[in-house]
């Protein structure tokens, strides 16, 4: 039984339609992921269709210690509920990684006092922390470390949501480009053991992100929310109730009485309009689809409210990004695609 050296699916050549597939025989990687590599082309989705139960399961099994990766650019969408006692209280190495992707005025100081804050929230102890850039590489050798101290000659299972950026860092560890990285969900597909510097690292398909704008959006437009680049903020100051429609994906109405900060941290490319709140659903309404685009798979939308009780609070709208909200703004109202999650929580930055 021979894998793919990118995604871990037992290579066949019968069904195309099927993980694993290629017409070569004796190739080391699968189609899917030879067009992914060389023409970052999709042949095979499996954004959905791999149990997160069975991944946990097999990770508990193990005699191993954790090495969990969080990207910190979409970090509540990398919060799992109950993860420590799905893997059986396993000690755990917390990389976050794309930290090149939050402005680097930004001290790791501060990064790392708002993650641990929100661990706490999420009931999650950690050994290490580690920020990781993936454009730079810098803190891949303090993830080595720090893994190597907790395993104790043990494996290292590498976990983490879809598209948290697992397979690019265990290539900077290895150093090798052996395993396929993609901005696409469900690369990995199963368990892939790995050697580098005597450690062997079991790679794991990526746990489900169901409940992020990556879901909902057809996958053509995941090259437009995905940043790739450091964000730049965007800051408007506003003096009465304003909205902003990012894209057709999501609206943010801010009630605000004499003068307010907002500021977004998204993709370049993500089209980001403010208008009078008054005026936002006529505008919504009128432009969904044409000015307003990308737009989600489904247009059944829900609406959340939220009341601002710190100076800061950020409202975080899962694989899309965030606005941070300061100044005399009371309550923020944000409509999403139904199932997306938001986090109205105290600013990261």
């Amino acid at each position: 039984m021979t894998k793919c050296r990118g995604c871990g699916a037992v290579l066949q050549s019968i069904d195309r339609t099927k993980p694993g597939y290629t017409p070569k025989e004796g190739s080391d990687y699968c189609q899917r992921c030879f067009r992914l590599i060389h023409y970052d082309d999709l042949t095979v989705s499996m954004k959905t269709g791999i149990d997160p139960d069975t991944v946990f399961a097999e990770a508990e099994a193990l005699d191993a210690a954790v090495l969990y990766v969080c990207d910190l650019f979409d970090f509540e969408s990398g919060m799992i509920p109950g993860l420590q006692r799905k893997i059986g209280g396993k000690d755990i190495v917390l990389a976050c990684t794309k930290r090149d992707l939050l402005p680097q005025t930004v001290s790791h100081d501060k990064i790392a006092r708002f993650v641990f804050g929100r661990l706490k929230e999420y009931g999650l102890s950690i050994r290490e922390l580690v920020l990781v850039s993936g454009t730079t590489k810098e803190g891949v050798e303090e993830v080595r470390q720090a893994v190597r101290k907790i395993s104790n000659g043990r494996p290292v299972v590498v976990m983490g949501r879809a598209n948290s950026g697992k397979s690019t860092l265990l290539n900077a560890l290895t150093g090798k480009a052996v395993l396929t990285s993609s901005r696409y969900p469900g690369t990995t597909l199963e368990f892939n053991e790995l050697e580098a510097d005597g450690i062997t690292y079991i790679d794991t398909p990526g746990i489900e992100i169901s409940k992020s704008m990556i879901m909902a959006v057809p996958e053509e437009a995941l090259k437009t929310i995905l940043p790739v680049r450091t964000v730049k903020p965007k800051v408007f100051q506003i003096h009465e109730d304003q909205t902003f429609s990012v894209g057709g994906m999501a609206r943010v109405d801010v009630s605000c009485a004499t003068a307010a900060t907002v500021t977004w941290y998204l993709s370049d490319s993500v089209y980001l309009h403010r208008s009078k709140t008054r005026d936002a659903e006529e505008l919504w309404q009128r432009q969904y689809g044409k000015l307003l685009v990308p737009v989600p798979m489904n247009n059944d939308f829900t609406v959340r409210t939220f009341r601002k009780d710190e100076e800061k609070n950020d409202v975080s709208i899962d694989g899309l990004g965030w606005c941070c909200i300061s100044g005399d703004a009371s309550v923020v109202t944000v409509r999403v695609p139904k199932d997306v999650n938001v986090t109205f929580r105290k600013a990261m930055l």
